[in-house]
């Protein structure tokens, strides 16, 4: 990640707490709606469904829904990819802090016979190493794992960000022809670089970078992710 963003958990969670003064609760509820709202737009940007009123819901008739039975269970969102319907991945919010092993298997046992294609948690607290262990035992498919704090605003959506766009198989095939080069030749992205993360890349997957500013003038490059 860019070392200008290294700081932006702790500067939204100051924006955050600036924006509602309304009591522990009502900042509480701030920053789940906020979370659940990037996931989604994280979700769609994935390729996946999500409707539009989903995304259009506004901070107090999510209050006036989650409010009323507060449980996280509530928050669990699943969907489909639009162009495979078999390929399914959900959505779960985890309140423990931390998150250790019998929490892992509660989810497990939640979503077992689901047919899921991935899982994303988002958990206010860290994932103990054991159950990060328990994870990667139990599930047979990839588990995206992200903090509340790290959904509060939407990477892709800043404006220093360039436009990332994912290329498919054939587009990176024909790129790679066109400049004569193997994928391990292209600039590199880390799989944990946060664009990585939020798209849910794998090792491989290469990226085009749109760079469109007066810092940065007008450009296009490609990262691999590695």
């Amino acid at each position: 990640m860019d070392p200008e963003f290294d700081n932006v958990p702790e500067v939204v969670d100051w924006m955050s707490s600036m924006v509602d003064r309304g009591g522990r609760r009502n900042q509480e509820s701030n920053r789940l709606f906020l979370a659940r709202r990037t996931a989604l737009e994280m979700l769609r940007d994935r390729g996946y469904s999500v409707p539009d009123s989903e995304l259009a819901r506004t901070l107090p008739e999510f209050r006036a829904w989650w409010e009323k039975d507060p449980d996280f269970e509530r928050l669990a969102f699943a969907t489909a990819r639009a162009s495979d319907h078999s390929d399914k991945v959900q959505i779960r919010f985890c309140p423990q802090e931390p998150v250790r092993i019998a929490t892992i298997q509660e989810i497990y046992e939640q979503i077992e016979g689901e047919n899921l294609s991935r899982l994303i948690l988002i958990s206010k607290g860290k994932i103990m190493p054991r159950a990060k262990e328990s994870m990667k035992e139990k599930f047979t498919f990839k588990v995206d794992s992200f903090l509340v704090r790290e959904l509060l605003v939407n990477i892709t959506k800043h404006v220093l960000k360039p436009k990332h766009e994912v290329l498919s198989a054939e587009e990176k095939a024909n790129l790679l022809k066109k400049y004569k080069v193997e994928d391990s030749q292209l600039p590199r992205m880390d799989a944990t670089d946060a664009v990585a993360r939020y798209y849910g890349l794998d090792k491989g997957t290469v990226l085009k970078v749109t760079y469109d500013g007066e810092i940065t003038g007008n450009h296009v490059t490609y990262r691999c992710i590695f």
